[in-house]
């Protein structure tokens, strides 16, 4: 349902400040869900939104790639508005790193590469060592052809999260969200995600979403 507006263009984000200006968004007519929404992220900012499940931390999220469209109001990247960048544009821009990690039922070079699809294995080996998965995929049998099966089967959730971290420094963005991207992992697996956390979003825009404080000052602690 989303679709280009007319004057859609491809437009690459240089700094990537976001503004929300008097937004408001209802799912359907009857439950508004957010009313007159504004705040403005600087270049280089990590900004977090914590609270209970139901609050509305994602939707804010949602909105900035157009998973959804505003009722009213105005959201902004670099001061132009997001239904002007085309659509594919506006979601190169922006890289979202997930507590529910989808793994396709292919090889972990596949699954890296969806990132970019164009990548060489060279920006694929890169990207994995960058999210600290390189030295566990050069441990298995077929390296970077291991089939992982269906839904990632064959991987913990620490290896899935990694993998999708992975994807997005191929991706390469200026704008990052993390929706609860460590929060159901044991400890160790954690301590290897917030440190390709913490290379990640250098020098991007970052979003942080937790439902708890205690999360988000880990984080922080790991990204500063």
């Amino acid at each position: 349902e989303i679709v280009d507006t007319k004057h859609a263009k491809d437009i690459t984000v240089q700094d990537g400040k976001i503004q929300y200006q008097n937004v408001n968004f209802s799912y359907n007519q009857n439950e508004p869900v957010l009313y007159d929404v504004c705040f403005t992220i600087e270049p280089g900012q990590t900004a977090a939104f914590v609270g209970p499940s139901g609050g509305g931390k994602t939707t804010i999220c949602s909105l900035l790639p157009r998973f959804y469209d505003i009722n009213s109001g105005k959201i902004t990247i670099d001061d132009i508005d997001i239904k002007d960048f085309k659509l594919k544009s506006l979601r190169n821009n922006i890289g979202v790193v997930q507590q529910d990690v989808y793994i396709f039922n292919g090889t972990i070079k596949d699954n890296i590469s969806y990132g970019d699809p164009k990548a060489d294995d060279d920006k694929i080996i890169e990207a994995a060592k960058k999210a600290n998965i390189h030295d566990f995929i050069m441990s298995l049998p077929d390296g970077y052809n291991t089939r992982v099966g269906e839904r990632g089967a064959r991987l913990s959730g620490g290896q899935k999260q990694r993998i999708s971290i992975a994807r997005v420094f191929l991706k390469n963005p200026r704008i990052l969200i993390l929706d609860e991207a460590t929060s159901a992992l044991d400890n160790e697996s954690e301590r290897h995600i917030q440190e390709a956390l913490d290379e990640l979003a250098k020098n991007r825009t970052t979003i942080v979403i937790a439902h708890r404080i205690s999360y988000v000052f880990r984080l922080c602690v790991c990204l500063n």
